[in-house]
């Protein structure tokens, strides 16, 4: 087939969210195209097995910042999901959806439609929670919502340590509160991951109007006199052109949705006569406005045998398969967490949020420390540092420029939060509960570091917790990349449909809300939004 009513670029969390829920008209012609492989590694579907897709590349976009003048000029690396499920087949499935106050924060900023009453009906109808439907979950919908099936014991010593801390146990940070610590629930069902792919795609493949081509990598958008008619992309190696009887919908992520509108033609004038490209449509927002969350690790060592450093990885893949899906092999390794809110919090949010692993991570875990420890991650929720995506270079192949630019408000407020995330991690880990566990501190190395000594550890070892949104802002002022109804401006037939929309972060990990777009999209295009 050479045309299609509508083509969905990237098959990630949101691509198949759509991919679903548009072809669920059997008049309606869908064409997926995702440059990745399909999802069969094994390890993907295996919870604990996210340590082993680190460093694979077929399965990674493996991006990596400009150097980054407030940390040391380091090139932070973003990892990103280049196969079917997108960063939900490799994240951490960790599920949550932020509180009230950040999408009535988007109403409130020209986001109509995005307002908490007009979305919870979406994260409901997403929703399949293990433990049933209340008025905040649903149990019905595709994406399975599951308590954790192992927990190693150093989670629970982080949960008692929170407490003893003098927060909150928290058995819900999707319920009434979120702030409080306890264990994360997860997106797996029976003890396996649930990507977007598994909940949204796998569904879906066997109606005869889908059409999911993988390996394609989208190049450019064709416009004619205004409109978006159609996408070339390339796969095994030859040229293809397809047309769009309706709509092309760029699911593209944060990074490649902005990339691509600006090798279309799509983004700030100068940038794009830089690179040589013809100006359809003056948008200087195209890649701007880019957030992420910051974070801090705290190492410490403990007694061998009870982190998961040294255990044998083949020995936790023969219990998962051989006991049907249990133990070990079921962990989404960041077990536990929580959410605090810290002195300098400006408003009734949270605005730190502690991921827990049992076992030693630098470097996302890709430097191999000796020995055996835990790491307590921390991020500043609400950072206000903006960022840019930009091109590198004309070339569809090559990547874009990635400036995150952390750290880099005038007022220095978001060191000021990374400062009270390394104080307030140390706090949690010097707890009673730790006591028989503590060994010797990793990192930083020294319990009685001054400000400035953790100033300079911060910016040396702060890396990102992979939230990256907002580089194609929505919004109802004329500078807004999209519109409300995520049509972008001074184009037709043209939605982004990812988390790149998102005006602001929201208050934790980004997998979830960025299905809710999607889910509310689909009926925007179908034109029956609630």
């Amino acid at each position: 087939m050479k045309e299609f009513d509508y083509i969905i670029v990237g098959a990630g969390s949101a691509g198949c969210v759509l991919a679903n829920r548009l072809s669920e008209d059997p008049g309606c012609q869908v064409l997926l195209l995702e440059a990745g492989a399909r999802d069969w590694n094994p390890f993907i579907h295996m919870p604990a097995g996210l340590a082993r897709l680190v460093n694979n590349r077929r399965l990674n976009w493996n991006y990596a910042t400009a150097p980054e003048p407030q940390l040391l000029n380091r090139r932070l690396w973003w990892p990103r999901g280049k196969v079917l499920g997108g960063s939900s087949s490799i994240n951490a499935m960790c599920y949550i959806r932020g509180v009230a106050a950040d999408y009535d924060g988007w109403a409130a900023h020209g986001a109509q439609g995005w307002d908490w009453a007009s979305v919870l009906p979406y994260f409901i109808a997403s929703e399949h929670n293990q433990r049933g439907a209340d008025a905040l979950h649903g149990d019905a919908g595709p994406l399975h919502v599951s308590d954790l099936r192992h927990h190693n014991p150093l989670s629970a010593a982080f949960v008692e340590a929170g407490q003893q801390a003098g927060f909150a146990l928290n058995p819900d940070f999707n319920g009434t509160v979120q702030q409080g610590v306890g264990f994360y629930q997860v997106t797996q069902k029976d003890g396996a991951r649930c990507s977007s792919a598994t909940a949204y795609l796998v569904p879906a493949r066997q109606r005869t109007n889908l059409h999911v081509v993988t390996g394609a990598c989208v190049q450019r958008l064709r416009i004619t006199r205004g409109r978006v008619c159609g996408v070339d992309y390339r796969s095994g190696g030859h040229q293809h052109y397809v047309q769009a009887g309706s709509e092309v919908l760029l699911s593209a992520g944060a990074v490649n949705s902005p990339q691509l509108l600006m090798l279309s033609g799509i983004g700030p004038h100068a940038e794009l006569r830089r690179h040589g490209i013809a100006v359809v449509a003056d948008r200087p927002q195209v890649g701007a406005n880019l957030q992420d969350h910051l974070d801090i690790c705290t190492l410490y060592r403990t007694v061998p045998g009870v982190s998961y450093d040294r255990m044998s990885e083949l020995k936790i893949a023969l219990d998962y398969f051989l006991r049907g899906r249990r133990g070990a092999g079921t962990s989404n390794i960041a077990e536990a967490g929580g959410f605090l809110r810290s002195r300098f919090a400006p408003d009734a949010r949270a605005d730190i949020q502690l991921h827990f692993v049992p076992a030693m991570l630098d470097n996302h875990g890709r430097h191999r420390l000796p020995g055996h420890g835990y790491t307590l991650h921390a991020c500043h929720l609400h950072p206000r540092s903006r960022g840019r995506i930009s091109l590198g270079s004309a070339d569809p192949a090559a990547p874009a420029r990635i400036q995150a630019n952390y750290l880099g408000d005038a007022g220095r407020f978001d060191l000021q939060m990374m400062l009270e995330c390394a104080r307030l991690s140390r706090q949690i880990l010097r707890q009673p509960a730790f006591d028989r566990w503590r060994g010797a501190p990793l990192f930083p190395a020294r319990e009685d570091l001054d400000a400035a000594g953790l100033e300079a550890f911060i910016r040396s070892k702060a890396e990102t917790i992979y939230h990256p949104v907002g580089s194609c802002r929505m919004g109802a002022d004329d500078e807004a990349v999209v519109d409300p109804q995520l049509r972008v401006r001074g184009v037709a037939g043209l939605r982004v449909i990812d988390a790149s929309v998102m005006p602001t972060l929201v208050s934790g990990n980004t997998n979830a809300p960025t299905i809710m777009i999607a889910e509310r999209a689909a009926d925007l295009v179908r034109g029956r939004a609630r």
